[in-house]
């Protein structure tokens, strides 16, 4: 399995950070890899909000689509999105946010594990860079979207 975590401090406020974060359909535009991105289902109650999820990710010709659970804890400012399909055996991660001075810490862990054997080693000796790069494509996009609002 490959895991990893982040911490950052994101110049924007923490509502728009995970709405951002939330709106899966918009990852195409921004994140390295995505080539698509579709919400199936959403459901929203006072405390919790959970979406039934799709992404394509890959390149033109190799790609593969995995459909998650996003789960959205509002009281404690925490995503967790976990497998339901696809080419991995196991996905988790752990989104937190916490607002300092109208910017926003993040906190992101995630633990995965592909089906095919040869792809997850691969993945494994770029795991680092790659989750760095995507990382670095969200402090962009918020900072685009939302550093002088």
């Amino acid at each position: 399995m490959s895991s990893a975590s982040i911490k950052k401090i994101i110049p924007c406020k923490k509502k728009d950070l995970i709405n951002m974060v939330l709106d899966i359909e918009k990852y195409p535009e921004f994140v390295p890899w995505c080539i698509a991105g579709k919400i199936h289902e959403k459901n929203e109650s006072e405390d919790l909000i959970e979406i039934k999820g799709d992404l394509k990710v890959g390149k033109k010709f190799l790609n593969a689509t995995y459909t998650s659970l996003v789960l959205y804890y509002k009281e404690k400012d925490k995503i967790l999105v976990t497998n339901i399909d696809g080419p991995l055996n196991h996905l988790q991660n752990e989104w937190r946010f916490k607002e300092i001075n109208d910017q926003t810490q993040l906190e992101f862990d995630i633990d995965f594990e592909l089906k095919n054997n040869l792809l997850n080693t691969i993945m494994k000796k770029s795991f680092n860079l790659g989750l760095n790069k995507i990382a670095d494509a969200f402090e962009k996009r918020a900072i685009k979207l939302f550093k002088n609002v």
